[in-house]
């Protein structure tokens, strides 16, 4: 399966300039002075600071906005935001808990992480059909608050190939947006990327954090009018 979205010249253009840099994360060590291990946090940051703007800033979620407000969902005013989300924050809590799905947030953006261990079988794309319950709530909970973008996007760890890791990411995020579009949700409220493992969030060096690194994100972002 190919990338079921391609995001443009902006993230053709990041993803180059980032990926010299996160080639050269593997091999870092445990040695405090090890000149490597500093930039190898920082490109972790890097990594980070990359996935939230490409994802968040760029045409194909310009012209998602657009589709929903031509399908008659409106966009919400500036100072109702907030408030917006802060609600949809504290149900998606509510309706997670427990479930291993970390809930976060990032000024009006709210995050779900989606670890592979309770998503997935290791190095399979099938949903595990015991954590069906935990996105049919996340499903409920974005069906309520039908005002946002939802971003899907997947995620691995170093291990392995290029081409495998990028085709994992793909199908992962495809199978979760496919399965929360299945639950009444509209499939022009989605964006669907792989990133393969150009953006870790912990050390590929340590079991530890590859297993932190093997996700699926969903990032809801407020429609704005």
């Amino acid at each position: 399966m190919r990338k079921t979205l391609v995001l443009g010249t902006t993230v053709a253009l990041a993803g180059t300039l980032l990926l010299g840099g996160c080639a050269s994360y593997t091999g870092q060590t445990n040695d405090p002075n090890d000149p490597n291990r500093t930039r190898n946090a920082a490109l972790i940051g890097a990594g980070i600071g990359a996935v939230a703007g490409l994802l968040s800033g760029n045409s194909a979620t310009e012209r998602r906005q657009h589709a929903m407000i031509g399908a008659g969902i409106g966009g919400l005013a500036g100072g109702a935001v907030g408030a917006y989300q802060d609600r949809q924050e504290a149900e998606l809590r509510r309706q997670t808990q427990g479930t291993g799905v970390d809930v976060s947030r990032d000024g009006d953006t709210i995050k779900l992480n989606l670890p592979d261990g309770v998503t997935f079988d290791f190095n399979r794309v099938e949903l595990k059909s015991q954590f069906y319950p935990a996105l049919n709530n996340i499903a409920s909970t974005l069906r309520e608050y039908n005002q946002t973008i939802v971003e899907v996007s997947g995620h691995t760890d170093s291990i392995g190939t290029d081409a495998v890791n990028q085709r994992i990411s793909e199908q992962r995020a495809q199978n979760v947006a496919s399965y929360l579009i299945g639950q009444g949700l509209q499939r022009e409220r989605f964006e669907i990327v792989g990133f393969g493992k150009r953006f870790p969030i912990a050390d590929n060096s340590t079991e530890q954090g590859r297993s932190l690194n093997r996700r699926v994100e969903i990032r809801i972002i407020p429609l704005q009018s």
